[in-house]
């Protein structure tokens, strides 16, 4: 009886207790990844190769400067894909963890078409990133395409339009540049202007706080922005700064139904000194409830609003 009990628990197969875990092998594990995810794939070769050749040669742009942006992380990749932040490539961490976030991101990349997945080991990621935390996930933005400031007047004026153009003097947070252009967008107008140096550009965070609105409302970008500014007076523009202490009230602006530029500056400082000496006019909002001043993005939208209603 014993040799027997012996020769049974060398049976194989279930055991009592297993709790049929067994079964769990034969639990479908979703679609089909693409044949640049897949190991052992041609496609997933070349990916990898790919991506470390990208990895170890940043594209550089004018002055040396990197002329891409990288998204970096799970939460902001999902994030950037849903917003339709312009992409070229997903990057994608060999082994990774393919949780909700991952499959997510690869959903939205495929729909969108013209984003290549490159499946990367990690250690080229964490080079690309300089080892931030990227989570297995990293997008690459390509440069935004700026217009030259001259060109948003005379597309205005082909249009048989007013020019309506929003300048920023001294904004550094995309957010807010973002949000301006989404107010631009809103009102009819037809662009903003940005220096080209300590000034906030067309980051990823600006085109998703824009909601879309940066694919039709061009923004530009000026070497000098004083001078930007006289070119658009010769061009016959009036140009309007914001000041908490302009001599003259929005309500009372008679330069808003023709063409226009209005300049917005920071919330902090407001605006430059050259800038405002250049300015025809520096208007106030008015605050009745007692607030010293206004973000850049909310301070455009109130005036774009009152020229879009003045203009018809």
């Amino acid at each position: 009886m014993a040799a027997n009990n012996r020769r049974m628990s060398g049976k194989k197969g279930a055991q009592v207790g297993s709790g049929g875990k067994r079964r769990r092998g034969l639990e479908g594990k979703g679609p089909t990844p693409p044949a640049e995810m897949r190991k052992g794939h041609k496609k997933n070769r070349l990916a990898g190769a790919k991506a470390k050749q990208a990895a170890r040669r940043p594209v550089k742009g004018r002055g040396g400067k990197s002329a891409s942006e990288l998204v970096v992380g799970r939460n902001p990749v999902v994030e950037a894909l849903r917003e339709g932040v312009p992409a070229t490539t997903l990057y994608v961490q060999q082994f990774i963890d393919n949780d909700e976030r991952v499959r997510e991101a690869l959903q939205l990349a495929g729909e969108r078409g013209g984003i290549h997945l490159m499946e990367a080991p990690r250690p080229e990621l964490d080079r690309m990133t300089n080892n931030l935390n990227h989570q297995g996930l990293v997008l690459q933005i390509p440069p935004y395409e700026y217009a030259h400031p001259e060109d948003l007047a005379a597309a205005a004026y082909d249009e048989g339009e007013d020019p309506l153009i929003v300048a920023l003097d001294g904004v550094t947070d995309p957010r807010n540049l973002g949000a301006v252009v989404r107010s631009v967008s809103a009102f009819g107008g037809h662009g903003v202007v940005v220096p080209e140096r300590r000034a906030a550009g067309m980051t990823a965070g600006a085109w998703k706080t824009s909601a879309g609105t940066a694919a039709r409302t061009p923004v530009a970008r000026a070497t000098n922005l004083t001078r930007a500014l006289e070119a658009y007076q010769k061009a016959g523009l009036t140009v309007v700064g914001l000041a908490a202490d302009g001599e003259a009230e929005l309500g009372d602006l008679a330069a808003l139904d023709g063409p226009l530029v209005l300049v917005v500056g920071s919330e902090g400082k407001g605006l430059s000194r050259l800038v405002g000496e250049t300015c025809d006019i520096r208007v106030r909002i008015p605050m009745p409830g007692g607030a010293e001043s206004l973000n850049a993005g909310v301070a455009a939208g109130i005036v774009l609003y009152e020229a879009a209603r003045r203009r018809g």
